[in-house]
């Protein structure tokens, strides 16, 4: 499983442009650098399985006051087989290598889910609801670096 990281422009991503999974996701992370930055490795990336297109990985945008929230999500005809619990595995082990100091994050609906799994399984705890402002009312979940 490899993460490629989505670049600042459409024109650098031509190989994501002819993915039909892609479509709305690309521009809407190259919509999210123009607002937050492009700060690898704190960007979006798509997730590879023998060189075929999976799910979508990202960090929403770099750490501020030291933690930084995850998002992952695998594409429909690949869910239920064990690859979102990966792809956040991946993140959880970039931002170690990278900042191991680093608070990660993440948000759920706020009931019992498959998402919420995943993250029980890569060591998150649920911290709580909080306010998103795109969402309302989430489940906090925050990493356990033992």
């Amino acid at each position: 499983m490899e993460l490629i990281p989505i670049k600042l422009t459409l024109e650098e991503n031509t190989e994501f442009l002819i993915n039909p999974d892609c479509n709305t996701s690309l521009q809407m992370s190259i919509d999210f650098y123009k607002r937050a930055g492009f700060n690898p490795p704190w960007i979006g990336y798509y997730v590879s399985v023998k060189n075929q297109l999976v799910g979508a990985a990202a960090f929403k945008g770099q750490p501020v006051n030291n933690k930084v929230e995850i998002a992952y999500g695998t594409f429909e005809r690949f869910q239920q087989q064990g690859i979102g619990t990966e792809i956040c595995k991946m993140l959880v082990d970039l931002s170690l290598r990278t900042n191991p100091t680093v608070e990660l994050t993440a948000r759920t609906l706020p009931n019992k889910n498959y998402s919420s799994r995943i993250l029980e399984k890569n060591g998150f705890n649920l911290f709580g609801i909080v306010i998103d402002d795109e969402d309302g009312e989430v489940w906090e979940w925050r990493y356990k670096n033992e």
